[in-house]
């Protein structure tokens, strides 16, 4: 292991010692830069020092032939700065080794997390292979940056996306890397989607059906292609239920001779009962069945719940005039139905599994009549049957 004032003419010229697999050239300058020389001729740079445990390490800096010797020379002399400092070159290198892409934490981590830890997940699996794993799938999670992310984000919008819809591009990423620290994966240091700010949307869209709209949506629904899509519908406007709870549900939640279906897991993470009504009654029992099928509104072909209804949604609403009408509209229809009949802000929380008030106002719409016959029942009461009396015989 001779020492030499190594320079890019010595490394040139370099050479195994004789009856050796290999030779380290020690440089005088800086402490543990060495060249290795090989006896079939090939040189490598390397940097030789202890850990902080006192532990040899060597981390290879580069082939001789790939890199100048000033450049292996700066890189020795950063690296030996960072020795000093009592870092340890070698583990991080190894650590950069183990960060993953995107696409494998996707595949390791993050859909088994939400395989067990959520009720609904497809959106976000379709979410993920549409607009987030084709074009950050194959970096790695270091190489992600909140510029990269905003762009994103600010493309989605200019493609046409509604604000919400953009907005859950970084929102997910936020989710991602959070839970990436959470779990001490490598490379998920800090959150690049922190830096990036969400659109201004307005999500309480006041949307919900009137009579006539009822009809010519369960019109449309009668001639759509989906034979299960009508009863889906019909019964979402029945229960006011949340899509994935009742496409989820199973005949074992159900029990007809209580009128009651208990939900094992609502989105706020507790079960729940819905009393069913009459009308519903009717529907349920009225449902096509398959033996061996567990599932209330399957999908006819697999027998397994549906992932996604847009297309056959989309065709339906169109056919009736609503474009703009959403599935979960229909649990909006639900509610203003119910506050339209009377029913209080409590009845209709409780229905819809709200565990505030303030949730359930954003549901409960009041239609103009319902607010005429309002103001003239308190009218009548302050006028009084005296006067109301009077001005008659008058």
């Amino acid at each position: 292991m001779p020492n030499v004032n190594l320079d890019a003419h010595f490394v040139r010229d370099a050479v195994c010692q004789e009856g050796r697999d290999k030779t380290d050239y020690y440089d005088n300058a800086i402490t543990g830069f060495i060249l290795e020389v090989r006896a079939t001729g090939g040189k490598t740079y390397s940097l030789r020092y202890r850990d902080p445990y006192g532990k040899q390490r060597q981390h290879k800096i580069g082939d001789a032939k790939a890199i100048t010797f000033d450049k292996a020379r700066q890189a020795a002399e950063k690296l030996r700065s960072k020795v000093v400092l009592g870092e340890n070159p070698a583990e991080d290198k190894k650590a950069l080794r183990q960060v993953p892409t995107l696409a494998e934490f996707v595949r390791d981590k993050y859909i088994p997390h939400i395989h067990l830890h959520r009720r609904n997940f497809q959106s976000t699996i379709s979410f993920l292979n549409l607009h987030i794993l084709p074009r950050f799938g194959a970096l790695h999670l270091d190489q992600i940056t909140s510029t990269m992310i905003s762009e994103a984000h600010q493309g989605m919008r200019s493609k046409g996306y509604a604000l919400a819809m953009a907005n859950k591009l970084p929102i997910l990423f936020k989710i991602m890397f959070n839970l990436a620290k959470k779990m001490r994966v490598q490379g998920a240091s800090s959150n690049p989607a922190n830096e990036v700010t969400l659109f201004q949307a307005n999500n309480a869209k006041e949307r919900y059906l009137s009579s006539e709209e009822t009809v010519r949506l369960h019109e449309a629904l009668a001639q759509s292609e989906n034979t299960q899509l009508k009863h889906i519908a019909a019964l979402m406007l029945m229960f006011g239920c949340r899509k994935r709870e009742l496409l989820d549900a199973k005949w074992e939640h159900f029990d007809m001779e209580r009128r009651n279906w208990r939900i094992p897991m609502s989105k706020s993470g507790k079960a729940r009962n819905i009393p069913i009504s009459a009308k519903a009654m009717e529907l349920l029992q009225g449902l096509p069945r398959w033996n061996g099928c567990p599932y209330v509104v399957p999908n006819p072909n697999t027998l397994k719940p549906y992932g996604n209804l847009f297309c056959a949604w989309d065709t339906a609403r169109k056919r009736a005039g609503l474009p703009d009408l959403r599935m979960h509209d229909l649990r909006h229809s639900f509610a203003s139905n119910l506050v339209n009949a009377g029913q209080s802000i409590y009845v209709v929380g409780k229905l819809l599994g709200h565990s505030q008030v303030k949730t359930t106002q954003r549901y409960a719409h009041l239609s103009d009549a319902t607010l005429h016959a309002a103001v003239d029942a308190a009218a009548n009461a302050a006028i009084g049957p005296g006067l109301e009396s009077q001005r008659a015989s008058a």
